[in-house]
């Protein structure tokens, strides 16, 4: 009795330190499809949201009305990437919504143009004020072929600034998901940032509404990169 005891102590404790390894909000970077010890991981700037212009926030006009601007802030708890701490980080993405009525919708904030992260990216970040409304905030990216997936980064039910995480998935065979490597052509980036979706609580979508961005950040592994012959042609042409 006392040993069947003993055992399930044990296996309760084991299953907690795993819990405690494991979290959806600050995935570990360093065991996200790690297969191999050779690694370079490096926590690299996506944008910081400094250049007027660079995004843009759309609704359906049945909904409601948006607009998009830059203001100056930075969230106190930030830390500076170590070899950009002297670039401008002065201001951050506004966006205001003004919702006709209340209703199942979604608005987006996108790049002009999506960003491309070289390398493998583990995971991407970014600084949000969700003004503690229970809406939900999406990551929308393109693979190395194109192809559009969604990442669900969580609900914008919280005050102040807080970093938000998520984590890249591996592709299970190279062939499915979200690819960001091939061996048949390797020079051009694996992952690109598109934007975000807001999908909004029907309950929560009425009046006006407002959001802020600051400092999208990836980790991403530059081993094959940095680790490149500097003899070996590359295949672009």
């Amino acid at each position: 009795m006392k040993k069947s005891i003993l055992t399930c102590l044990v296996f309760a404790v084991a299953g907690l330190v795993f819990a405690q390894s494991v979290s959806l909000s600050e995935p570990d970077p360093t065991v996200i499809g790690n297969d191999s010890a050779r690694q370079a991981l490096r926590e690299v700037s996506v944008d910081r949201f400094e250049i007027e212009g660079s995004w843009n926030a759309t609704i359906s006009p049945d909904y409601g009305m948006i607009s998009s601007r830059l203001h100056s802030g930075s969230p106190a708890a930030k830390e500076p990437i170590k070899d950009d701490a002297d670039a401008p980080d002065e201001r951050v993405l506004g966006v205001k919504v003004e919702f006709f009525r209340r209703g199942i919708n979604s608005f987006y904030v996108r790049s002009t143009r999506p960003i491309p992260i070289e390398g493998v990216t583990k995971t991407v970040s970014v600084w949000v004020v969700g003004r503690n409304m229970d809406h939900q905030l999406t990551l929308l990216v393109q693979d190395y072929y194109g192809n559009n997936f969604e990442l669900y980064m969580g609900s914008l039910a919280f005050t102040g600034w807080k970093r938000m995480t998520v984590a890249i998935p591996p592709t299970p065979d190279g062939e499915h998901g979200i690819i960001q490597q091939s061996a048949y052509n390797g020079t051009k980036p694996g992952l690109r940032i598109v934007g975000f979706r807001i999908d909004c609580n029907p309950m929560l979508a009425r009046g006006t509404y407002y959001l802020y961005f600051d400092d999208l950040r990836a980790v991403t592994d530059l081993y094959d990169i940095e680790n490149r012959d500097e003899d070996d042609m590359r295949d672009d042409w």
